[in-house]
């Protein structure tokens, strides 16, 4: 990056001050300013290298931070290419690769690291994750054996040792594994739960219930303990109290389809119709895809009466399963008291080319023929039902041979005589998190304190799912009427694909290449968009030294303090989260944004940027204030009125609250209505 130098205190748009300083220090101070810039142009190759290296890390360690995973593994590639026998690229690739669900690619590189760094207790735990992703539970014991090694106080590595053994089905070694933790952290419930979960799988339900009612005693807010407390009671036929347990689970952890549709199976053995629908119409939202929720819920609403939305759901099911004789005999019953008489016929027949001696089928398809008039047809279906009675009673009846058993679904019974009875999994298990960093995406954080994030400004254009909404700006559009490359308006960081981020490097060195060139007057546009370009890349720092240079040129550059804000609150929060004190650092964020709206009053997005800056300070009443000024300036600023919803309710103002996320749903942010769920649960 070219700087500009620093204009000699003998120049003459100096001030006239330095006339009194002596000439020898004058002297000394020249003599020392070429020695330093002798030294600058005398770098050694290696030592500049070097620090190119370093720069690359921290952006692909700042792009792995706001999860921009392509972006980061460009960074790391380049890296790796420099200085391919450091363990931390392979590692943090490793990583980024893992959150891309590219768990193969990142068995590889957390292997490459650990080649060259077998020390790294958490390389151990990202490999192990890795492979327990890909069903291979042996591989994953062996690399929590190595972690255990280097830290034998870890609670996660020894659970997650412990679960990978019940997967195996080696119960007895999954079970010492317990009697470890229960010594070393006896109030670890987790432990306990395990350790109940282990002996279910052993059919001792009595042992299980009295691990699992210990762990509740430690703590009464697992969820997974209660839904593993509830299949114990489904497994007993005890309704009532499966109902409660998975109500106390589904409280703790509202967004699990499984548990509605056990709930809707405890409450409808306990003949609370109205409850279990509920609960199937929420396992749909949760999972739209869940075929046990499709499947009851069809024959609950068959069983009200409710036909035409019945057969909608028996469709949807088929259309999962083309082959489920169950599904399709339903629809059939379903259509004929609709009265779509041949559509009957057609389900009736595919059941019966199955199961030729499938009586009730018979008679019904039968049926059908006569109400159509077609005797021939009606007769030949119940002789062949008067046939099979008297082979039945002569025992000779045909059975089905191991072929036929093979072909059937695991998931329900194989008899069709029970096409009306609720189907439920072979076995109920609980979905284990397994306790690490990586157990899950780095996007599953508290909603209710995630604001939106920042305006600033990109080489895209912004989009809040609100077409109508333009983010416009008056200093940007006058920017862009002498600008080459146009520049937006737009929310956050946008997630990059690896061509638009190879395109955005290639326009930084097009433009490094013509600031080299540029005229003094030509600089600050061309370092704009240089600094918008590494912005976009998630280079900050490069990006602030560019900004810092154009005010040096000009300090009332409204969109040189504003992006500068922008980006030095984007490097404050990942120092943050690398333990660094980023106290001064926020108050030159807060100097900038005040700065920025003395130049551009009428800006809404800079109000919104420092309520922003005030909430993740936690001074939610100034917050408050920022935003309601953005709000004022312009009504419809969807995320000013998301994030002041946000600030009223941590300051106890829940009804303000929710009516500003009302706001923001209609406006377009629709998670707002989540998040006003929840607090009106509260």
């Amino acid at each position: 990056m070219q700087h500009l130098p620093h204009r000699h205190p003998d120049s003459p748009q100096s001030p006239s001050t330095t006339g009194t300083e002596p000439h020898n220090r004058r002297g000394c101070r020249q003599r020392h300013a070429w020695i330093w810039l002798l030294l600058f142009f005398t770098l050694p190759v290696p030592l500049s290298a070097q620090l190119n290296t370093d720069r690359l890390m921290i952006s692909g360690e700042i792009a792995l931070h706001y999860e921009d995973y392509v972006l980061s593994i460009q960074y790391f590639n380049q890296v790796i290419s420099q200085r391919p026998y450091l363990y931390q690229p392979w590692q943090y690739r490793a990583v980024a690769k893992y959150y891309l669900d590219d768990y193969i690619g990142s068995e590889a590189d957390a292997t490459e690291a650990l080649r060259m760094n077998p020390y790294v207790e958490a390389l151990y735990d990202l490999r192990a994750i890795d492979r327990i992703r890909q069903k291979n539970f042996r591989g994953a014991i062996s690399d929590y054996d190595q972690a255990i090694r280097l830290n034998p106080r870890s609670q996660n590595y020894r659970f997650n040792r412990a679960l990978c053994m019940m997967n195996l089905k080696e119960y007895d070694r999954a079970l010492l594994e317990t009697d470890t933790m229960m010594m070393r952290w006896s109030h670890l419930a987790n432990a306990y739960t395990l350790r109940a979960e282990i002996c279910l799988q052993k059919e001792d339900t009595t042992e299980a219930v009295v691990w699992l009612d210990r762990s509740l005693e430690i703590d009464p807010y697992a969820a997974d303990t209660w839904t593993t407390r509830a299949y114990v009671s489904l497994a007993r036929r005890e309704w009532s109290e499966a109902d409660q347990a998975l109500s106390r689970a589904i409280h703790l952890k509202p967004k699990t389809p499984g548990n509605y549709v056990n709930r809707a199976l405890a409450r409808m053995n306990r003949n609370n119709l109205r409850g279990a629908m509920s609960d199937y119409d929420t396992a749909i939202d949760l999972d739209p895809h869940n075929f046990l929720a499709h499947y009851n819920r069809g024959l609950l609403r068959m069983q009200i009466g409710d036909d035409n939305r019945a057969i909608e759901d028996f469709d949807y099911v088929i259309r999962m399963e083309p082959t489920n004789v169950m599904a399709i005999f339903n629809r059939g019953v379903l259509r004929e008291e609709t009265g779509d008489l041949q559509g009957a016929i057609g389900d009736y027949t595919v059941v019966i080319d199955q199961f030729p001696n499938f009586w009730t089928g018979l008679s019904r398809r039968a049926d059908c023929y006569r109400r159509l008039g077609m005797k021939n047809e009606a007769e030949r279906d119940e002789f062949r039902i008067l046939k099979a009675q008297m082979d039945k009673h002569l025992g000779i009846q045909p059975r089905w041979d191991d072929e036929k058993v093979k072909q059937m679904r695991k998931r329900s019974e194989i008899d069709p005589e029970k096409y009306d009875q609720l189907v439920v999994d072979d076995e109920n298990q609980v979905e284990h998190e397994y306790k690490s960093v990586y157990r899950g995406q780095i996007q599953n954080r508290n909603v209710d304190l995630a604001i939106m994030p920042m305006y600033q400004l990109s080489y895209y254009a912004y989009r809040n799912g609100v077409q109508s909404y333009q983010a416009f700006d008056r200093d940007v559009e006058a920017f862009n009427a002498k600008s080459e490359h146009t520049i937006y308006v737009n929310l956050g960081i946008s997630q990059l694909s690896e061509e638009q981020s190879n395109n955005i490097f290639a326009l930084i060195g097009t433009l490094s290449t013509a600031i080299d060139s540029a005229t003094l007057d030509r600089l600050p546009p061309l370092l704009m968009q240089r600094a918008v370009a590494h912005c976009v890349i998630q280079s900050y720092d490069d990006a602030i030294n560019d900004l810092t240079t154009i005010l040096q040129l000009d300090t009332t550059s409204c969109l040189a303090h504003w992006q500068r804000a922008v980006c030095q609150s984007a490097l404050n929060q990942f120092n943050q989260s690398q333990g660094i004190d980023t106290k001064m650092a926020s108050t030159k964020v807060e100097l900038d944004l005040k700065r920025a709206i003395e130049l551009n009053p009428q800006n809404p997005y800079l109000n919104y940027d420092l309520g922003n800056h005030y909430f993740q300070q936690g001074d939610y009443q100034r917050a408050i204030d920022c935003y309601t000024h953005a709000v004022e300036l312009d009504a419809h600023l969807a995320e000013a009125y998301y994030n002041r919803g946000l600030a009223y309710i941590q300051t106890d103002h829940k009804l303000e609250g929710v009516a500003d996320l009302s706001k923001a749903g209609e406006l377009g942010i629709y998670d707002a209505y989540s998040v006003i769920k929840r607090h009106t649960d509260k």
